[in-house]
């Protein structure tokens, strides 16, 4: 079967980095790039998530699977691919826009693979959770504790999502129940690896807080982010303590959040506590964590292409084996995994 594969905002950061990971894995695959602008080439397709009508595109070019790498309000790409039975794969989602999406799959006959994978870093942390514990109901608590350097090559849609929601309540979870939130207060240390050491970390809105507890039923779920900086961490905290960000513009704000340098590390790392005790699995991307979201969003295309999964809806780490997902991570040479107990 001819694989034919479109990238919608496939010109933005990550999606480059995704057609770049993709093709040279997979150079047989047709590679389509979607955006709203087209481009020169018969392989770039102008397509606009906000106008259905340039979806023809999309069936005029036989497209197999659909990955979805800008952030489509509206959930049109979602429902045009179920209607026409099109696999589909999502990395854009915050948490708000990922439950909408996924009743609305929920409640539709499902005649392809519709895959939502917009937890943190393409969707890999719940998987990782798998490495650590091989049945997640004996898993009592799972934090997730995130190094985010400014210096790091950002795109704009994490910068726009903080700008947007940074004002706004949220939760965790505490003994299966949402706990409300907001965003950089109750502080907590951590001693990060891979030579960072230890730092104050503050509430951080990822969908995985949402992935785990409602999908894997974990009752405990948590979720923490430190800067590189750590006086831009404190005054993150300071302006949130004051609700400086209830009186700032959405601009103002997208000032604050939208600083992106030219490339830094990016490391993340996940507590498990379950009936054997505590885990710890630490990973670093040397390039990144654009070059991690894309490297994530292949591996899940590959093994939709690889493997026959049933038509249905899937969390992205529902697809993989936690060992085979592990190897595929640590064979990538700019990924670095470190597992303790």
């Amino acid at each position: 079967m001819e694989h034919n594969i479109l990238i919608i905002g496939g010109n933005g950061l990550v999606g480059k980095t995704i057609a770049r990971i993709l093709h040279g894995r997979n150079p047989h695959l047709n590679i389509f790039i979607g955006g709203r602008k087209g481009g020169n080439s018969n392989r770039s397709l102008k397509i606009d998530v906000t106008d259905p009508n340039s979806f023809q595109a999309i069936t005029d070019n036989k497209i197999n699977l659909i990955l979805l790498s800008v952030n489509d309000k509206s959930d049109n790409v979602l429902k045009f691919a179920i209607e026409h039975h099109l696999d589909y794969l999502d990395i854009t989602k915050p948490t708000p826009d990922l439950m909408r999406a996924y009743t609305i799959a929920g409640k539709t006959n499902i005649n392809s693979r519709i895959v939502f994978s917009s937890g943190w870093m393409g969707g890999i942390v719940p998987g990782l959770v798998n490495v650590l514990s091989k049945d997640t109901h004996d898993v009592q608590a799972v934090k997730l504790f995130v190094y985010y350097s400014v210096k790091d090559l950002a795109g704009e849609s994490s910068a726009h999502f903080m700008a947007e929601n940074v004002a706004v309540p949220f939760h965790d979870y505490k003994n299966d129940k949402p706990n409300p939130i907001r965003h950089f207060l109750n502080t907590e240390p951590f001693d990060f690896s891979f030579g960072i050491g230890k730092r104050n970390a503050y509430n951080f809105d990822v969908p995985d807080l949402y992935i785990l507890n409602r999908i894997e039923r974990i009752p405990n779920v948590s979720v923490k982010m430190t800067y590189n900086s750590k006086f831009i961490t404190w005054l993150l905290g300071s302006f949130q303590s004051l609700r400086i960000y209830n009186i700032l513009s959405l601009k103002e704000r997208k000032m604050i959040f939208g600083s992106s340098g030219n490339g830094d590390q990016a490391i993340f790392e996940i507590i498990v506590q379950d009936k054997n005790g505590d885990k710890k699995l630490s990973l670093q991307s040397t390039k990144g964590q654009a070059e991690l979201t894309a490297l994530s969003a292949v591996l899940h295309t590959e093994e939709l292409l690889r493997n026959p999964h049933e038509n249905n809806v899937y969390f992205s780490h529902q697809l993989h084996e936690p060992s085979s997902l592990l190897a595929q991570l640590t064979a990538y040479e700019t990924i670095n995994i470190n597992i303790a107990s």
